[in-house]
């Protein structure tokens, strides 16, 4: 009988896991499999296990492919399953490619003329998590809101940012779950950021990955009306409830989806973005709803030099701007009052009423 030896946290098992004891397994008749105990997590890693010890146990033993569970409670790092492999004397101690121990692994090995082998990557059955993924989703929110972008978008991209200026934004209702939409999609809002976080992904590493800024996960998590400062990561500079916002807002949908990425990098005239989000900053901080129409309205003046189609007028409305990177999406209409909003809603079917939303004001 070949006895095959594995080890590992296997915090919370998925089908990553079992893929990896199947193909240990193959590699002889009878597979040991070694999990981290308590004390080791905490030791090493400073958290404790998804579940009690005693529950995973119970779990990988119930696993067809699994003939032997054994607890490691060695503390020496990487090998923390040492004397319980000496004393079983496996044939072969089967790690993957990522195995961050092979030295020390390779010598314990050596010890009892063990095979240490290396099992390459193969495709996954299914789309590849790990523990700190799972761990992240069932902390996800079940729910979060999108946001509006007054002025000063594209200077939370690096590569753009722009030192003494900002960017202003605001998080807004109706929020957004994975199974409740009520947007439409790739329409400037900050969707990819928000679907990032409810999946519990990193939503600004998901953001930056794409090419784009944080403007859009920095606003969602914090909400509230928020001033932030260009630069390579999210620095607050202003938070408000945006209580003087409401009533006052609405999104008209254009008709076509937008691309962000695609238009992070065009020709556009950054100075006056900057001057635009220095307007819409002193609009949040005397609360005036006309001074941060002004830097809607200067920002929208970019956007048509960029190329972007003049947008539909509205009755009373005193600004507005494509959304997000334009060229499509949704757009942004301000009004002096809710009987200004609610009676161009009223008369378009295309546009959407929204409303600031702030989660807290104070930490």
């Amino acid at each position: 009988m070949k006895k095959i030896f594995v080890s590992g946290c296997y915090d919370i098992i998925h089908a990553g896991h079992i893929q990896f004891f199947e193909e240990a397994k193959a590699l002889g008749d009878y597979l040991i499999v070694s999990f981290a105990s308590e004390p080791v997590l905490w030791h090493h890693k400073q958290r404790k296990p998804s579940i009690p010890d005693e529950h995973k146990k119970v779990l990988l033993e119930s696993l067809r492919v699994v003939d032997k569970v054994i607890l490691g409670t060695g503390m020496k790092k990487g090998l923390d399953f040492e004397k319980e492999f000496l004393e079983e004397k496996p044939d072969i101690l089967a790690v993957t490619e990522d195995d961050l121990y092979g030295d020390i692994k390779r010598e314990l090995c050596a010890r009892i003329g063990a095979q240490y082998v290396v099992l390459p990557k193969t495709p996954p059955r299914f789309e590849p998590v790990s523990t700190t993924m799972l761990v992240n989703r069932i902390k996800a929110p079940s729910a979060v809101p999108l946001r509006v972008d007054f002025a000063g978008g594209w200077l939370d991209v690096p590569r753009h940012a722009r030192e003494g200026a900002y960017v202003v934004n605001c998080a807004i209702t109706p929020m957004v779950s994975l199974c409740d939409w009520p947007y439409e999609k790739r329409a400037g809002l900050g969707g990819s950021g928000a679907w990032a976080m409810l999946e519990g992904r990193d939503p600004i590493q998901s953001e930056l990955d794409l090419g784009v800024g944080w403007q859009d996960p920095a606003v969602i998590a914090e909400t509230g009306l928020c001033v932030w400062r260009s630069g390579a990561t999210p620095v607050l500079d202003v938070k408000g409830t945006g209580d003087f916002l409401e009533g006052r807002m609405a999104i008209l949908y254009t008709g076509s989806e937008h691309n962000t990425p695609k238009m992070a990098d065009e020709d556009r005239d950054y100075v006056r973005i900057a001057q635009s989000s220095l307007i819409a900053r002193t609009g949040v901080l005397e609360r005036n709803i006309n001074t941060l129409a002004a830097g809607v309205a200067l920002y929208y003046s970019v956007q048509l030099d960029e190329g972007m189609k003049a947008l539909p007028d509205v009755p009373k409305s005193i600004g507005k701007k494509y959304l997000g990177g334009g060229h499509g999406g949704y757009a942004l209409y301000l009004f002096e009052s809710k009987e200004d909003r609610d009676a161009a809603v009223s008369a378009n079917p295309a546009m959407k009423s929204i409303e600031p939303y702030c989660r807290q004001l104070f930490r």
